[in-house]
């Protein structure tokens, strides 16, 4: 299982993953478009628009489930992608991978309409 946690909705926020029945965040080390984009596919938000480094949605709490994650964009859960094993990590929550989705619920300005006609 993946979500996204601590952003302006459920289509932005930080990473994080469900194995052996613990909830993780993952490692943002070398994190780009690629792996951010399974993750957007998965959740059915869109594509990555964005990977904010340095924990920007906050560190996670608890353990980091994975690290060294390699995609190639093009699978359809960020499990499948090259990663060291599950529980095995080199960084610390300051460096807890985010993404930044184009779909419902992500970072976007808002469209204001006007009614008044002068």
């Amino acid at each position: 299982m993946l979500r996204l946690v601590n952003g302006p909705g459920r289509c932005s926020g930080r990473v994080e993953v469900s194995y052996q029945g613990s909830w993780g965040s993952v490692c943002g080390e070398g994190w780009s478009l690629k792996e951010a984009h399974v993750v957007c596919r998965q959740l059915g938000c869109g594509w990555a628009v964005s990977t904010p480094p340095g924990a920007h949605f906050g560190p996670g709490f608890g353990k980091i489930l994975l690290d060294n994650v390699h995609c190639s964009g093009e699978e359809s859960h960020l499990a499948l992608c090259a990663h060291d094993t599950w529980f095995t990590r080199s960084c610390g929550h300051e460096a807890d991978a985010g993404a930044i989705c184009s779909g419902e619920g992500s970072q976007r300005l808002p469209v204001r309409m006007d009614h008044d006609s002068k």
